[in-house]
């Protein structure tokens, strides 16, 4: 490290040296602690004052002390890095994601420009391989920021290679179940393989997982505010060429969006590792805010099925429904987790989150009895064991999350026993897709 970090690494050991909370061997462990975040965000391209106010930030988050300096300071830190550093700020970065953004874009087109229909696909093309168009190029732009290992680039290069072997070798009925199932869990598959880029390779580390984790989070924000602003263009498009007498709509519907989506993909990647500062992530504010209410929602449906005498619907719109909102539960608990801080001590928003797990729970429990009924009933197609598969992922996820949960409240277990439960999922969440693209397609004829 440079003389001038070494010189603020220093100013801040001595500021936490100075108060009696905290002692030699507690100083010791969190500048160690800075200076491997200060290191890893060196490596994914910020500066080293960046990394210094970033790591300085992230350390507030598991010391109280230490967050106390980071409110002091920070201010002028930042006005610092913004008055010296601005002009040179991850330059090299910008450049690299606008041009893994273009290519994105433009391959996203070739199939088209090459015949293949976007909609129809004939044989679902873009149904098997939308994910393989775009997300190499995120992938590729965290290997090069990371400086990546060549172990790492080509574990990275096998999975997505695989994939695309299986979903362009399988002959698969082009209305078929299996083919979507295929392309949906591709993406989650190549999504979580992008995530080995971002760690550099450090997959079993639980820190790198729920540091991917947030970025996913905080990526998905991106990409929605990025989702609305395009949306807003193409409808100005549309009507300023409407008014010159122009219609512009082919062109917005076939280059302007999926064009845009491609490269929004990398672009959104970018914001969330360049955009990293003293402001508090937003998929943690957000969890905050809409933690109280699924937890009313799950709450009210098992009401309604209390009153209604009713299990569930077995209708087959109804229940990818309620997988939808048990995913938006394990989300929730997940991004709940990865802005807390581990030592402090249980909450009321903790107990909030017991009740969102129990509620969880037994609306996971109607759902399976419900798909169990369909599947005797009418036989076990793709779809239906598929359901069935991701809810028993859930049902293990959640009974574990809450059995931490409860020790947790009771003073009987540590926090991070609940953060290395949800972040040894992760692999599983991957296996299973693996097995839907995988095994699904030849287990049901690839229909």
């Amino acid at each position: 490290m440079d003389t001038r970090i070494e010189e603020r690494i220093g100013q801040w050991r001595g500021y936490l040296s100075r108060r009696r909370a905290l002692s030699a061997d507690d100083v010791v462990e969190l500048e160690g602690h800075l200076r491997d975040q200060i290191d890893r965000f060196q490596a994914s391209g910020l500066t080293a004052d960046e990394a210094f106010l970033i790591g300085v930030t992230r350390i507030g988050e598991i010391n109280s002390l230490a967050r106390e300096y980071a409110r002091e300071h920070a201010d002028r830190l930042w006005k610092q890095l913004v008055a010296d550093e601005a002009p040179r700020t991850s330059r090299g970065g910008v450049l690299l994601a606008l041009a893994l953004a273009g290519m994105a874009a433009v391959a996203v087109k070739i199939p088209a420009l090459a015949g293949i229909d976007v909609v129809g696909g004939g044989d679902g093309f873009y149904l098997r391989n939308t994910a393989l168009l775009v997300m190499p190029f995120l992938a590729a732009y965290f290997l090069r920021c990371r400086r990546a290992s060549a172990a790492t680039v080509v574990g990275v290069a096998a999975g997505f290679a695989a994939t695309a072997l299986l979903v362009n070798v399988y002959p698969f009925v082009p209305s078929g179940s299996t083919i979507f199932l295929a392309g949906a869990h591709a993406a989650v598959a190549l999504w979580l393989v992008t995530g080995i880029a971002y760690a550099n390779g450090a997959w079993r580390s639980a820190n790198a997982r729920m540091d991917f984790i947030r970025f996913t989070g905080e990526w998905f924000v991106y990409m929605a505010l990025l989702a609305l602003g395009g949306g807003v263009l193409a409808a100005l498009t549309v009507g300023v060429f409407a008014a010159v007498g122009l219609d512009p709509t082919t062109f917005v519907l076939e280059w302007m969006l999926p064009c845009g989506a491609a490269g929004a993909v990398v672009i959104a990647g970018w914001l969330v590792e360049a955009k990293q500062s003293v402001i508090e992530n937003m998929a943690p504010v957000l969890t905050r805010v809409f933690t109280p209410m699924f937890t009313l929602l799950l709450m009210a449906f098992v009401v309604a099925a209390a009153v209604q005498g009713s299990l569930v619907d077995d209708g087959r719109e109804l229940l990818m429904i309620f997988d939808v909102v048990l995913l938006v539960v394990v989300g929730l608990l997940l991004y709940s987790i990865s802005a807390r801080t581990p030592q402090a001590p249980p909450s009321w928003f903790e107990w909030l989150q017991l009740v969102m797990i129990v509620a969880a729970l037994v609306v996971d429990v109607l759902v399976l009895v419900a798909m169990t009924g369909r599947i005797a009933e009418f036989g076990a197609s793709a779809n239906r064991v598929a359901s069935l598969g991701v809810n028993l992922v859930f049902v293990a996820n959640l009974v574990g999350a809450g059995w931490l949960q409860v020790r947790f409240l009771r003073r009987r277990g540590r926090f991070e026993a609940i953060e290395r439960w949800q972040t040894g999922f992760v692999p599983v969440y991957l296996a299973w897709a693996a097995v839907v693209v995988a095994v699904f397609p030849p287990v049901f004829a690839f229909a």
